[in-house]
């Protein structure tokens, strides 16, 4: 029988069956444990570097353990890849069938149900064309996940129309119950020995159970979860609560519907900026009087509760607007809506399951105002604070720790626990990590990447710049970069700590490089990576979204230049209070938390630069403080083992290498072709001859 360390070895069966497969000492050792921990119930933290294999060292595993297995990413792209990609590969190199399943959050697959209330709507031209394609996808689509039908962005305006969440779904009362796509991948998840889901849906799960209101997810005998070090802020997210401006606007667009469909003798129709209603009496009374009226202010009250809070995009403390009279009245003005919208669409429930649900929906959406505004959490280990986007708002309790709380779902499910990532640690010290999610008795192993980053990297660290907070630091870096750059022939990823330190790099290097230039934001962002690895020359500007999950292989991306160490803001309120919480336990905030939680950040950023055993690139960290501060040196030792240089020519010496290399592989190649082209020749005459009479 062969072990794990035999199959995934060089005579294994996925060295046989896997294209460009590569046996790793790296991968078969964590294979092991992770096999270990699957057969004993064990809890493990496993860092593997990039190129590792990690994915298959727990796939393996998991489909070989006879146990049902859970296995949950930090991104919805990597579900799929997992489910379409990896999964099919490693079931057939191995020769087995264990039936697996994919299951998302209801929102990502198209209702039935909304999808015929949405067509009775008026649409913009934009909408009604991508109304008319996903109709002809539903007519081909098996699962029905959003995701396949990639003609329609992700981000299209009309999904949220044709899709459910937890508060509009009519659940087990819906008219087309029986033929709901969330409905059939939950069973398929109930019978699959491997389930595949996402962070959030497992979170969400954990939080609706602790809420009494059942399980989403089926129960499994191990969960093993992949970009672990995302778990910590998603958790937080979960097992708090929010109220955000969209919600109260969906609620309201929502029950406009409802009534027109459920109630029609009401005569509700659509008006702009609102609706009117013409009353008419029947045995209940006078239905729907003042229902019009009430959308209409809870609609108003929206937007004036969101003027109050300013023109700044920004995330405060609550407890910042004691003072403000403004915010006051005016959050108690939509208090006082969302009371009445209440009120008046309760009589209104006994016509239909729709106006039902709203109801109800309209009701858990006040309780939760009326909450947030009763304050005195911060005793409770509760944050209160708020968030403006361009156009809305969300109002948030947020836990302080999250650790007990997930530490006793641990204990409820006496199962295997996987935690596994490429940035977990800092240098070799997994405290950071554990200690959120209170797994502190776990075992913690940690494998180097594979690749040799002594000889395929380079760490620039630029001299004399000011320090990171000085009002020229931005332009500093940018003056700093340009050489890396011209040296690098662009192929380059310039990732920035902030929105403000993006736009002034994109300004500054506009028309002053000779590459094509990429910002984030001027398109989605699986089109500006697509175009980064077309282009082969480009510099791409990015922040938080392009540090972690972008894998951009060979030459297109040669250099990675990062402004500064990536600690988290000081004015967020959730770091604010949990800053202030650890100097009351006693601990010192800055060096317990925001220089792990920064140097494991950076390590992400970094794992962007090498992602294969050809790749080459230099790696710039602009921040003083690497050198500067006593603490820059926890940040060296939690990256690859790399040559350091603080002159620029070594940069440039490196890329000429480079291209040394380059033209003569070219060179190489050209001869090598011209040797051949010469013996086909000389084959093709001599060939020639022969036959000739």
């Amino acid at each position: 029988m062969q072990t794990i360390t035999d199959i995934l070895g060089p005579s294994g069966p996925l060295a046989k069956h896997v294209p460009g497969f590569a046996a790793r000492s790296q991968q078969q050792d964590m294979a092991e444990a992770v096999t270990r921990a699957l057969q004993n119930d064990e809890m493990l933290i496993a860092e593997a570097g990039t190129g590792t294999g990690k994915t298959y060292a727990y796939l393996v595993p998991a489909l070989l353990c006879g146990k049902k297995v859970m296995i949950s990413t930090g991104t919805k792209n990597l579900q799929d890849q997992l489910f379409h990609r990896d999964l099919p590969t490693v079931r057939k190199a191995l020769g087995i069938s264990t039936s697996v399943a994919l299951l998302k959050g209801r929102a990502n697959y198209l209702c039935y149900h909304r999808l015929e209330l949405a067509e009775g709507r008026r649409l913009r031209p934009e909408q009604q064309d991508q109304m008319v394609r996903i109709r002809t996808w539903l007519g081909r689509t098996v699962r029905g996940d959003i995701a396949e039908l990639s003609e329609v962005p992700e981000d299209a305006q009309i999904w949220p129309q044709v899709t459910s969440t937890a508060d509009n779904c009519l659940g087990g009362e819906c008219p087309v119950y029986s033929d709901c796509f969330v409905v059939k991948a939950r069973k398929d998840a109930q019978s699959a020995d491997v389930l595949v889901v996402n962070h959030h849906l497992f979170f969400a799960d954990l939080a609706l159970r602790d809420e009494g209101f059942g399980e989403l997810l089926p129960g499994v005998n191990a969960f093993i979860f992949d970009e672990a070090h995302q778990l910590p802020d998603i958790a937080s997210t979960f097992f708090g609560s929010n109220l955000s401006g969209r919600q109260l606007t969906e609620l309201c667009r929502d029950a406009l519907i409802e009534v027109k469909t459920e109630a029609p003798d009401l005569a509700v129709v659509a008006a702009v900026g609102g609706i009117t209603t013409k009353p008419t009496r029947n045995k209940e009374g006078v239905l729907g009087k003042s229902v019009a009226a009430s959308i209409t202010r809870l609609e108003k009250t929206i937007r004036d509760f969101r003027l109050a809070l300013g023109n700044d995009v920004k995330r405060a403390p609550w407890a910042s607007l004691d003072e403000n009279a403004v915010v006051t009245a005016a959050i108690e003005d939509l208090a006082e809506s969302l009371k009445r919208l209440e009120l008046d669409l309760e009589p209104l429930a006994v016509r239909g399951k729709g106006l039902e649900r709203n109801w109800r929906r309209c009701l858990e959406l006040r309780i939760r105002l009326d909450q947030f505004l009763d304050g005195g959490s911060e005793e409770l280990g509760i944050i209160q604070w708020y968030e403006t986007h361009a156009k809305g708002f969300a109002l948030h309790m947020t836990p302080l720790e999250i650790s007990e709380t997930f530490r006793s779902s641990i204990d409820k499910h006496k199962s295997a626990w996987i935690f596994t990532s490429a940035t977990l640690a800092v240098g070799e010290d997994f405290t950071h990590f554990s200690r959120e999610l209170g797994i502190e008795d776990a075992h913690a192993r940690r494998w180097d990447s594979p690749f040799d980053f002594t000889k395929q990297a380079m760490l620039y660290v630029p001299p004399a710049l000011p320090a990171p907070n000085s009002p020229e630091y931005t332009m500093s870096v940018v003056e700093a970069a340009m050489p890396v750059i011209k040296a690098s022939g662009g192929r380059a990823f310039f990732l920035l700590t902030s929105y403000r330190a993006l736009n002034i790099v994109a300004r500054a290097l506009q028309g002053t490089i000779d590459y094509p230039l990429l910002v984030q934001g001027s398109l989605p962002r699986g089109e500006l990576l697509d175009r980064f690895r077309e282009l082969g020359n480009a510099v791409l500007v990015g922040t938080s979204s392009f540090w972690e999950g972008v894998d951009v292989r060979g030459e297109a991306l040669s250099c990675v230049i990062i402004d500064k160490l990536p600690f988290s803001s000081p004015g967020d309120p959730v770091m604010q209070a949990r800053l202030e919480a650890m100097r009351e336990r006693g601990m010192n905030p800055f060096f317990d938390y925001q220089v792990p939680q920064a140097a494991i950040t950076l390590k992400q950023g970094v794992g962007r630069l090498i992602r294969d055993v050809s790749d080459r690139g230099a790696l710039m960290i602009c921040d003083p403080r690497l050198f500067g501060k006593g603490y820059g040196r926890i940040f060296l030792n939690s990256l690859p083992a790399m040559p350091i240089s603080r002159d620029v020519a070594d940069v440039q010496a490196f890329f000429r290498v480079e291209k040394g290399a380059e033209d003569k592989r070219v060179e190489e190649n050209g001869a090598e072709n011209s040797a051949e082209k010469s013996a086909e020749k000389s084959a093709e005459n001599e060939g020639n001859m022969k036959v000739r009479p």
